[in-house]
């Protein structure tokens, strides 16, 4: 009996054969995501296109396609959409190759790499007007409920630990303190996953960048968290400390953020990586909990740490410190030896 996905399968391979009129030689799988979204790789002669299997009752890919055309008007390399089929979730896109940046940096890359990845975001911060661009704002209520995720699923839901009312008034207090800083800063469109797996090396006008489709309009230093503070590869401190720098200082020209003295501007990347990473560890956890998918279980620890080096570097986090040091890691670990 076929599966409901052999079944989308088969429309899919119907639509591009049928509909679009293509002599497909080949369609094989391409990459999956945290979502229900399914890529697919089309051979049609001597072109690829990669093709977007978005199950509708799961996804809407109306925000893809919005988005895409922001970003492409901003100079920045989003996908061109060939052709589309919205009630059935089927997207024909270009094809930006196989070498995400993830599996090529290294030391001697990662200086043009991310150059290119940070000339790309502020094309993206430039180009994209917060005024019209019709996306969400990232307050205070979405902030909240990304952290939330980490008492509910990293640590009830993995770690088996139910908080205190103690500790939950001491995680009510990180939470204002993140939320404060991220909505202090300057707001710009956000493309909320700018990381290593979700952007692509290309001949021209790299890097291809894509999952895109969550974009708000928020933070200035939430992109540049998620490429820096990736979390599927760690820098040094100081390396990742100039390039921030560096980057404060082309927003400064760009006349993206008004005079921001450095030191703020590093407390605003270190706090919003704290609010992003508080995410990731109840987003991982969740993965593996409710969606099956335990790929994101060896990522735990790399991300730990950053919360972990983010809370030491603010003293008014110390309660917050504590409470990991004091059993949190621990237990995380435990968890983690128990499901390898």
């Amino acid at each position: 009996m076929a599966t409901p996905l052999d079944e989308r399968l088969e429309t899919l391979s119907a639509w591009l054969r049928h509909d679009l009129n293509l002599g497909v030689d080949s369609l094989l799988p391409a990459s999956s995501d945290a979502s229900f979204r399914r890529y697919f790789r089309a051979a049609v002669g001597q072109d690829s296109f990669i093709v977007m299997d978005a199950p509708p009752a799961h996804e809407d890919v109306l925000p893809f396609i919005k988005i895409a055309g922001l970003l492409r008007a901003a100079g920045v390399q989003a996908p061109q959409i060939h052709a589309q089929n919205i009630e059935q979730g089927f997207l024909l896109l270009c094809d930006f190759g196989n070498r995400p940046y993830l599996e090529s940096l290294n030391d001697k890359t990662v200086d043009a790499l991310y150059g290119d990845a940070l000339d790309s975001l502020t094309k993206l911060k430039r180009g994209v007007d917060i005024q019209t661009c019709g996306l969400p704002p990232y307050d205070e209520a979405r902030l909240r409920g990304e952290m939330d995720l980490y008492p509910q699923w990293f640590l009830a839901g993995l770690l088996g630990h139910e908080t205190t009312p103690a500790e939950q008034a001491m995680l009510e207090k990180t939470w204002r303190i993140l939320v404060d800083s991220a909505l202090e800063q300057p707001r710009v469109c956000v493309h909320r996953d700018y990381h290593s797996r979700n952007l692509m090396i290309t001949e021209e006008n790299n890097p291809g960048v894509l999952d895109f489709q969550d974009a708000v309009v928020g933070p200035v230093t939430y992109d540049l968290v998620s490429l820096l503070r990736d979390c599927y590869i760690v820098w040094p401190q100081e390396r990742v400390e100039g390039w921030v720098l560096g980057y404060h200082r082309q927003l400064l020209d760009e006349g993206l953020v008004r005079e921001t003295e450095p030191e703020r501007f590093l407390r605003w990347f270190d706090l919003m990586g704290l609010q992003r990473h508080i995410k990731v560890l109840g987003i991982f956890a969740r993965l593996y909990l409710r969606d099956g998918k335990p790929g994101y279980l060896s990522d735990l620890p790399r991300v730990m740490n950053y919360v972990l080096e983010a809370s030491r570097r603010h003293p008014k986090l110390a309660g917050f410190l504590g409470f990991l040091e004091g059993g949190v890691v621990g237990q995380m670990h435990t968890a983690l030896g128990r499901l390898s």
